[in-house]
């Protein structure tokens, strides 16, 4: 690898990125960010990559999840405890069904940037630039509102420490309690249409009460009491990262402050762009979305600059396609990291390819379409022989009506009770957790194979 400098993207064709009007305030802020504490730390970014190393082997599993785009209005204690309190819920249910750990990583605590189709949007016969993300201008549809204030990266990072702030103490403050944990997670399967979860809730129940018969309960076990719990984000705006990037005094290598983890859209993952140029220099593990348009010689290129010297954990690899679509882009791909005998994590975002307009107009995502992108990832895995390690999902831990869908069947006509995402839909808590339960179910067939294979 090049010589690298934290400002070596600025020199790189950008794609994305707002054009900020006034450069004086832009170099105001840019200089007081770079005077504020990193957000995260290099040992943490290790620790994880190293997490990330075991499910590139099968030895554990990545659940990532979080807002489409973080907001300032929506911003609250609860909200940040809702979306913790589901992802441990489906953590415990994939932990079951893959038995092996789950790496708990939040779209969290700096997810306030988004890639857009089109530069401008139009209402009536006007029309203004999009709306970037929080971090750059404002959803309101007036001209003042849409102008990129360099000013927001500083609320923004106020958020982010807030956030993290609140996540460490509740990974550590006994409130991720496995016990407690599963007793939420009883309350869902409660519900009449929820009857295929009970079985495998009453037996993670059983495991739980032998555990507890054994002499290994929260009062003894402090590792059935914390978590570890990362965040992440799409590094879009560089003017952001670039501040917060900080040389590790331990390994001598940068590391990106701004979170645990990044990674690259499918809209910036141009080789010779800005988005990867900083990314390669970074020690964090990185994600690359990998869309229908991703080629396959692209891709051993960003896998060669993100990945050079082919560490465990270091890239991981977030298929979306959408459903139907999986069988036709996902082989060629996996063979292209075989040819090149990379070390990757397949994750998989069901998401971002399955977006639909619904006839009450609401951009939405459906529940099923969802599902079957997942289970059309782990047939392609299970028939090729790799690893699936991972998902990504947009989700909430709060009741909106976003998603159509799930067992508590939110239909077309529900979506404008509670809609409040400012960009994508997510799925909601019960949704999240119902997917979560059928994951299980796919991790835990995989590991039967595995099993009836090795004998």
């Amino acid at each position: 690898m090049s010589e690298w400098q934290k400002t070596n993207w600025r020199s790189k064709p950008r794609v994305q990125m707002p054009d900020y009007t006034d450069q004086a305030a832009l170099h105001a802020v840019e200089a007081q960010l770079a005077k504020y504490p990193p957000l995260v730390f290099a040992g943490e970014a290790r620790k994880l990559k190293s997490a990330l190393g075991a499910a590139s082997r099968g030895e554990a599993f990545l659940l990532q999840g979080g807002d489409c785009a973080e907001s300032f209005d929506q911003f609250s204690a609860n909200a940040i405890r809702d979306t913790f309190k589901v992802m441990l819920q489906m953590a415990m249910v994939l932990t079951y069904g893959a038995k092996v750990p789950v790496v708990k990583v939040g779209r969290m605590a700096g997810q306030f940037a988004k890639p857009r189709s089109a530069p401008t949007e139009t209402v009536g016969d006007v029309e203004l630039p999009s709306y970037r993300g929080d971090i750059i201008n404002e959803l309101d549809f007036t001209p003042e509102a849409r102008i990129p204030d360099p000013a927001k990266m500083l609320q923004a990072y106020t958020q982010a420490a807030a956030t993290l702030n609140l996540l460490r103490a509740f990974s550590t403050g006994g409130y991720a309690d496995v016990h407690q944990v599963h007793q939420w997670t009883l309350g869902f399967t409660e519900g009449e249409k929820a009857t295929k979860y009970r079985e495998m809730a009453g037996r993670i129940s059983d495991t739980l009460d032998f555990m507890k018969a054994a002499g290994v309960d929260s009062d003894r076990a402090h590792t059935l009491q914390t978590v570890d719990f990362y965040t992440s984000h799409e590094a879009l705006l560089l003017e952001y990262e670039e501040a917060l990037c900080r040389l590790d005094s331990t390994s001598g290598k940068w590391l990106a402050g701004s979170g645990h983890m990044i990674w690259i859209g499918d809209r910036t993952r141009q080789p010779d762009g800005a988005h990867v140029e900083f990314a390669r220099g970074v020690l964090n593990p990185v994600g690359l979305k990998c869309g229908p348009t991703t080629t396959a010689e692209d891709l051993k290129v960003l896998m060669e600059k993100l990945n050079p010297e082919n560490e465990e954990g270091r890239l991981t690899l977030i298929a979306r396609f959408g459903a139907g679509k999986v069988g036709e882009h996902l082989p060629r791909l996996i063979k292209a990291v075989q040819e090149e005998g990379a070390n990757v994590v397949w994750s998989c975002d069901p998401m971002h390819g399955n977006t639909i307009k619904s006839a009450t107009g609401y951009k939405t995502r459906p529940f099923d379409a969802v599902l079957r992108e997942v289970q059309e990832f782990f047939a392609i895995h299970r028939a090729e022989g790799t690893v699936p390690g991972g998902v990504h999902f947009e989700m909430t831990g709060q009741d909106v009506t976003e998603c159509t869908g799930g067992v508590r069947a939110v239909t077309e006509e529900d979506l404008s009770a509670r809609y409040h995402t400012a960009c994508d839909p997510r799925l909601n808590a019960s949704q999240s957790l119902e997917l979560a339960f059928l994951v299980a179910e796919e991790l835990s067939a995989l590991r039967e194979d595995r099993q009836v294979r090795a004998v």
